[in-house]
């Protein structure tokens, strides 16, 4: 079955970085477009980044658009998501989710705060 597992989270001060990266498993990595996604404590998920088959292309949310960076490893079938100038409203459960399939993983948390 589909599995998804992402890793990275933590705690980090304004203006700091994480990358976060999700390993996926029981499908065709390389076949499906990849996305990340966040929800924040008390708020509805969202959507943040899309990156295509192949890498070929990405898109951003508005509110992470030049600051985060989509990327992807078919060989190792891992997605990631670069987070750079990151800010306390940027606190949330992350979770990445391949295009083709409902799956969700359990998430990783990043918390911005100083």
């Amino acid at each position: 079955q589909v599995q998804l597992v992402e890793s990275g989270g933590g705690s980090v001060q304004p203006v700091g970085s994480l990358t976060l990266s999700c390993v996926a498993s029981g499908f065709i990595f390389r076949l499906s477009g990849m996305s990340w996604y966040r929800q924040a404590l008390g708020k509805e998920r969202e959507w943040v980044a899309y990156i295509t088959t192949a890498g070929g292309g990405a898109n951003y949310a508005d509110s992470v658009q030049d600051r985060f960076f989509i990327s992807r490893d078919d060989a190792d079938n891992t997605v990631y998501l670069r987070m750079n100038s990151l800010k306390p409203e940027d606190t949330a459960r992350y979770y990445c989710k391949a295009v083709l399939h409902d799956t969700w993983g359990q998430g990783t948390q990043v918390t911005v705060s100083s």
